[in-house]
């Protein structure tokens, strides 16, 4: 703010009244047609009614005692007096205008002590610009009060005088001290508001936001209470800081100002300083509490995946304090200090942010499409959806409509590219053709990948429901097959994706030339979709009990297959078939069948070691399965036939095995173990 440094340095009160003593009997005589009453003249004027000589000797000491506070109570009364005349004086002149008499009648002197008190007001500013160190004012209460009462004088003063045709061609000098005397006095508030706004909001708020709800706390300053001009010093911990992080007594002065500068014609000067500090003081805030920082479309667009999965989980936390914390504190405050106009103050230190944030979101929505982005993506259109309407009530009815209608477009864009990213899942599954067989018959990476990516998206089963709903297109809404016509459109969308999964890993399933290790593939791949399914609620929700129940009982066939074709086998061999010979025991047939059982056992053994099933659960399950079909067999075949082999040499070269080695052996089955092909020599029980 420019200061007006116009006025004579030299300038006093002494040849102020001499001046205007000139200009009276030169203009106006001393006569009863004077524009002012005798008793006003003698409550304004009551230093010049005295003979100059009489006050010689006294002068010197009456002038050192006056301070700003014995002249404030004298210039009330002028003030009040003068009021007073000019509404007498507006209404004879009514009076004489309607019989025709249009002469300006409203001179009146000024008396000595108006630019007495104007140079102590200047005397303490000057002390409060040049105090070494600087002069916090509004630590002392009677400091506060002092000053804020003498600039609201001067206000008034300067409101009368230039309201008063005659004082503009009577009293220029003093109009001109007064003015800069004002301007100097609203510079130095307009300074002192933005640094109560800012460093009071800086102490405190580092306090306050240390604890996640807000804390009571003491602050140091004494500052302006809530009722008028009165001072108190705030008792410690009697305050309770929330955002923005003033204390009560804080935004008190800060309105107090706000109310003096308004009221002096600097209204504006300090609209703009609490904008821009406001501002500035938000945006720290963001930054300190949520880590963010503006960034624009063009530089969204060309960041890569990892710097924009860092940067959407800070803009969510910052929209949604936002809209819960940060700009509801901001229109409270706005409130507090320029009542009835906060809604403007509000809009213009919101708005800008507000349009950033939604300009954000849709450039998000424009990057090149990825599986992975979707559940980012998910989040923005959550909170779009769910921090948007508590926040747009706090705006302007005009501004809501623009709001809105940038919330529209980014949620449709939004939804638009969730619903396209499902659509490249399903296309990434069709187009896995991949030739390689899985080792082991293990879980395929597909399968793992499709079956997570559908877990954590139905995690956001209502919202994904929600966008299937309101922003996919007609030709994927005709895609819902006529027997789901009672689901969602995600949830076909999700059967859909199943059905294909499936339709993948069986087709993989034949490039294993072991039928069994192709059961074994299928088993692991269903298992582990089913458990997926048993342990998301949301997706279990979407597939259903029936789903389930279909799914397991494929699996048991698949049980059933491989038991048939490894152990069925086995199982021949320990028949009674071809042994016996008219009631007498075939011992080269009975060597025989032992020498292929211990071979065959051999053989499966050390292939299906390193087939791979890694839920505990089905490799037990198939485990027991196992032992519960081969060792009873075993040990009636041994029982039976163990005893016609002659001891000794013969009986360890054909039994390998007792029964409990077998059962040994099973468990080492399905571990994915390389390393165990020779293990089932040296765990054979003597």
């Amino acid at each position: 703010m420019e200061k007006n440094d116009d006025k004579d340095p030299d300038h006093n009160d002494k040849s102020i009244i001499e001046e205007k003593a000139d200009v009276v009997s030169d203009a106006h005589p001393p006569d009863e047609s004077d524009g002012i009453s005798k008793e006003n003249v003698d409550v304004g004027n009551a230093e010049t009614e005295h003979n100059p000589e009489d006050n010689v000797e006294s002068e010197g000491e009456e002038t050192h005692q006056q301070t700003l506070e014995s002249l404030s109570e004298e210039l009330d009364q002028l003030l009040s007096s003068l009021s007073l005349h000019k509404e007498e004086h507006k209404d004879d002149n009514t009076e004489e205008k309607e019989k025709g008499d249009q002469e300006d009648d409203d001179y009146f002197q000024i008396p000595q002590f108006v630019g007495k008190f104007l140079d102590l007001l200047e005397d303490k500013l000057s002390r409060y610009d040049s105090g070494e160190p600087k002069t916090v004012w509004y630590q002392d209460q009677e400091e506060v009060s002092s000053l804020l009462e003498a600039v609201d004088r001067v206000s008034n003063l300067m409101r009368l005088l230039l309201n008063t045709k005659s004082c503009l061609d009577h009293h220029e000098p003093l109009i001109n001290h007064a003015g800069s005397i004002q301007q100097r006095a609203m510079a130095f508030l307009e300074d002192e508001f933005r640094i109560l706004l800012e460093e009071s909001v800086i102490k405190e708020t580092a306090l306050a936001m240390d604890d996640a709800s807000s804390q009571r706390k003491s602050t140091e300053d004494a500052v302006v209470s809530q009722d008028q001009d009165q001072v108190t010093a705030p008792e410690p911990g009697d305050q309770e800081i929330e955002y923005p992080g003033y204390s009560e007594d804080v935004v008190a002065l800060l309105r107090k100002i706000a109310e003096k500068m308004k009221a002096g014609g600097y209204g504006w000067e300090c609209r703009e300083v609490y904008l821009v500090g406001r501002r500035n003081i938000l945006m720290r805030t963001l930054k300190h509490d949520c880590e963010f920082e503006k960034v624009s479309i063009d530089e969204v667009q060309k960041m890569s995946w990892g710097e924009l999965e860092r940067e959407i989980p800070i803009w969510t936390k910052t929209f949604k304090n936002c809209s819960s914390l940060f700009f509801p504190g901001e229109l409270k405050l706005a409130e507090k200090i320029f009542p009835g106009d906060e809604g403007s103050l509000f809009c213009i230190v919101a708005h800008g942010l507000t349009i950033q944030f939604l300009g954000f979101a849709e450039a998000v929505a424009m990057t090149k499409r990825s599986t992975e982005k979707l559940f980012k993506i998910l989040d923005i259109y959550e909170t779009l959806r769910d921090s948007f309407p508590p926040m747009e009530e706090l705006f302007w009815e005009e501004l809501r409509s623009e709001l809105r209608n940038e919330v529209t477009s980014a949620r449709s864009r939004l939804g638009e590219s969730a619903i396209n990213i499902f659509s490249d899942l399903e296309n990434s599954i069709k187009s896995d053709s991949s030739k390689t067989p899985v080792p082991g018959g293990a879980v395929h990476p597909l399968t793992r990948y499709t079956m997570n990516y559908l877990k954590y998206s139905c995690e956001y089963k209502d919202t994904l429901e929600q966008v299937f709903k309101s922003h996919s297109k007609m030709e994927q809404e005709e895609e819902v097959p006529a027997n789901n016509s009672a689901c969602s459109a995600f949830a076909s969308q999700l059967m859909r994706i199943m059905d294909l999964l499936d339709g993948n890993m069986e087709a993989k399933s034949k490039l294993y030339k072991d039928i069994p290790l192709s059961c074994i593939f299928m088993m692991n791949n269903g298992r582990y979709i089913v458990q997926k399914i048993k342990g998301s609620a949301e997706i279990h929700e979407v597939m259903g009990d029936t789903w389930c129940r279909r799914r397991s009982s494929e699996l048991r066939n698949y049980h059933k297959s491989y038991q048939r074709e490894t152990w069925g086998k086995l199982l021949g061999f320990l028949g009674h078939e071809g042994l016996m010979h008219n009631g007498k025991i075939v011992k080269p047939n009975l060597k025989e069948r032992f020498k292929s059982f211990n071979a065959t056992f051999d053989e499966i053994h050390k292939t299906q070691t390193t087939w791979v099933i890694n839920d505990e659960q089905l490799q037990s399950e198939l485990r027991v399965s196992i032992t519960a079909v081969m060792i009873p067999a075993y040990r009636a075949f041994m029982a039976r036939f163990g005893q016609y082999l002659d001891p000794g040499r013969q009986t360890e070269k054909y039994v390998k095995y007792q029964p409990e080695d077998i059962e040994d052996l099973i468990d080492e089955l399905f571990e994915g173990n390389t390393s165990s092909s020779s293990t089932a020599t040296a765990k054979r029980r003597t």
